[in-house]
């Protein structure tokens, strides 16, 4: 695997850039979606403060693949590599998938860094995000504990195999599996799209009339609540979500969801662009960053909705 025009002097050309007065940090999410455009945000915010801080232009090149696949996103990279960039940070729809064009870009000297997912063991990487297990735990608990610890549910996975999705579904397994009257059916696989996850709750509801509780692993709950919804269900399905976008936080608002762990994603995006500044200037940096986990239900989602900028009326 090459990339043209990066090279193990790169790093050469990104001095003559800071002379210049750029510093362009790259940011290559898993797929096009509400969530990752707070983590842009939140990057967006930083580079402003940077930018006046130092007297340069700190640039953000968000790069976005149309959908959740490795080897558009792996074609991302290299041509973002090929930049010369002064870092970049990467939430990997597959990490095994990606992990050559990784280590050929950190070996150009171009600091890679990943957010929204753990750093495998030995990659050299770091990561920031959260306890992702804790996050689906806190849900799965709540969920078990509102349904009376019985009944059946279903779990929903995101994109299987991204690493925090992963994490998050088998914490939630591990979970639930500690009830005994509790029955877990799958709930379907939305690969990180809302309108997916709609389609699939529906079809879940549609053949187990019985349900009493859903779960998800991703920022696509708006999905599955449209689907409850539709099926006349707000109330006798509970769903317990992940992530505070505004239409999760809605729907919290109606009582459609009854609450969500959710995750700082412009916190996320603030502290990629520190760590990469930081790397770029061979400072040592964090193995792992946590921005926590928060839990929002109908005690303090008007707050949350404030926050991000929606209306609380």
């Amino acid at each position: 695997m090459g990339i043209e025009g990066m090279e193990k002097g790169s790093s050469g050309k990104r001095r003559v850039e800071m002379k210049k007065g750029i510093l362009t940090f790259v940011f290559v999410p898993k797929v096009e979606h509400p969530w990752f455009d707070e983590v842009h945000k939140g990057a967006q915010m930083q580079a402003k403060l940077l930018s006046k801080q130092l007297g340069i232009n700190v640039i953000i090149d968000y790069q976005t693949p149309k959908k959740a696949d490795v080897s558009e996103q792996n074609k991302i990279l290299e041509e973002a590599a090929a930049t010369n960039p002064a870092g970049i940070a990467l939430d990997p729809v597959d990490y095994d998938g990606s992990r050559a064009i990784i280590e050929e870009i950190m070996k150009s000297g171009i600091p890679v860094i990943l957010f929204d997912a753990p750093a495998p063991e030995g990659s050299g990487l770091s990561s920031i995000g959260n306890d992702f297990s804790d996050q689906a735990r806190l849900a799965a608990q709540s969920l078990a504990k509102d349904v009376g610890y019985k009944g059946k549910v279903a779990v929903m996975q995101g994109f299987p195999s991204a690493p925090n999705h992963a994490e998050r579904y088998q914490a939630h397994l591990e979970t639930l599996a500690q009830y005994p009257d509790i029955e877990v059916i799958d709930g379907g696989i939305d690969n990180d799209s809302v309108q997916e996850a709609q389609s699939q709750a529906s079809a879940v509801i549609a053949e187990n009339p019985d349900l009493v509780g859903y779960l998800n692993c991703d920022a696509c709950a708006a999905g599955i609540a449209a689907a409850v919804e539709e099926a006349g269900k707000r109330g006798q399905i509970k769903i317990y979500s992940m992530d505070s976008l505004i239409e999760i936080l809605e729907y919290i608002k109606t009582g459609t969801i009854s609450a969500t762990s959710a995750t700082n994603p412009q916190m996320q995006g603030s502290m990629s662009v520190l760590m990469m500044w930081q790397a770029h200037n061979g400072v040592e940096i964090p193995k792992a960053v946590d921005t926590g986990i928060a839990y929002i239900d109908s005690t303090n989602v008007d707050d949350w909705i404030e926050l991000m900028g929606g209306t609380s009326n």
